[in-house]
């Protein structure tokens, strides 16, 4: 492992725009792309040999991290730094999600 897994959440009182979240990631020199998945989709634990960068545009996702024993949901706007190498899997919740993501 690299790091440290890292959830922001979103700072205001109503969920971001897509057009905001694409600004907020390209300011940072990302490049983000979108996905989506339906409700209570799930990701079997896997790693990257990069880092990630994930913002929840619409509905939510649980993050599991069996080697650290936790595990993060996001909702619309909440920010994950999901660091290179990190074993994750993941659940989508009861209103599937859209995520922009980027590899940093």
């Amino acid at each position: 492992m690299t790091g440290t897994p890292h959830v922001t959440p979103w700072a205001g009182s109503a969920p971001p725009s897509q057009s905001t979240l694409l600004r907020l990631m390209t300011d940072e020199g990302l490049l983000p792309y979108s996905w989506s998945n339906g409700p209570h989709d799930t990701y079997s634990p896997h790693s990257h040999s990069y880092a990630k960068v994930i913002y929840v545009l619409q509905g939510s996702i649980t993050f599991g991290l069996p080697e650290l024993g936790r595990k993060l949901t996001l909702e619309a706007g909440d920010r994950l730094d999901l660091p290179a190498d990190i074993v994750h899997a993941a659940t989508v919740g009861p209103q599937g999600v859209v995520c922009l993501e980027a590899h940093k």
